[in-house]
């Protein structure tokens, strides 16, 4: 269900990011409120994403001397150009995915594997030290079941949490709304349609909790 009024939190979070088309609609549309996706503001920040990704997927460094750290290093700022907040010695294989991009919060050492796709119409937060298998899909977007909402294209999204040393499986889709805890492995598969508790694994559709893990201290930074 949609919000109906703005979210302080999920806003203080947006402005610490770079790129954000901040105006009216974009306040709604990260606070979980029913939003026009169509004003100039959006449409602007989409196609702009469209640019970066089309760079993104087919650019290759040229010369001799190309290595993986050369290679690593090129798409880590490229990476840096348009989304949110990126940590250090994270790395994204293309193809990548995104709908805006600017609401993409990712920490440090991630890794993401061929194909990852990410409609983060609200905030999408990935901790340190997080993994993904390939063609994982994360989808903030949802819409109204009632009908007269979609005839006049408005929807609405809902956050997407993930927490440190994370490891997600090939394939897997988590769902609008969802937070997944620190520690966790994702099956290969799995179609994650609510909150998943730290330390555990989970797999299946919908994603089941079928047992926990050893809790580790935190890491210093």
């Amino acid at each position: 269900m949609a919000s109906k009024a703005k979210d302080p939190a999920e806003m203080e979070k947006a402005s610490r990011f770079a790129h954000v088309p901040r105006c009216e609609e974009y306040d709604k549309m990260i606070s979980g409120m029913l939003y026009d996706s169509f004003v100039p503001e959006l449409e602007s920040a989409r196609l702009k994403v469209r640019i970066f990704m089309h760079k993104y997927n087919t650019w290759f460094p040229g010369g001799d001397n190309v290595t993986m750290e050369t290679l690593a290093s090129e798409r880590f700022h490229l990476l840096q150009i348009q989304l949110g907040q990126i940590g250090e010695e994270s790395y994204i294989e293309p193809p990548l995915n995104v709908d805006y991009g600017c609401n993409l919060s990712i920490g440090k050492r991630f890794y993401s594997n061929f194909g990852l796709t990410i409609l983060d119409s609200a905030i999408v937060t990935i901790g340190d030290r997080v993994m993904f298998g390939p063609n994982v899909m994360i989808s903030t977007a949802t819409h109204e079941i009632e009908v007269a909402s979609r005839r006049d294209n408005i929807e609405f999204a809902k956050p997407v949490t993930i927490g440190d040393d994370c490891w997600i499986g090939g394939g897997v889709i988590i769902l609008a709304g969802v937070t997944i805890g620190d520690g966790c492995t994702i099956g290969a598969g799995a179609v994650v349609t609510r909150d998943i508790p730290g330390w555990s694994v989970a797999v299946g559709t919908p994603a089941k909790v079928i047992k926990k893990v050893e809790k580790l201290p935190p890491v210093d930074n």
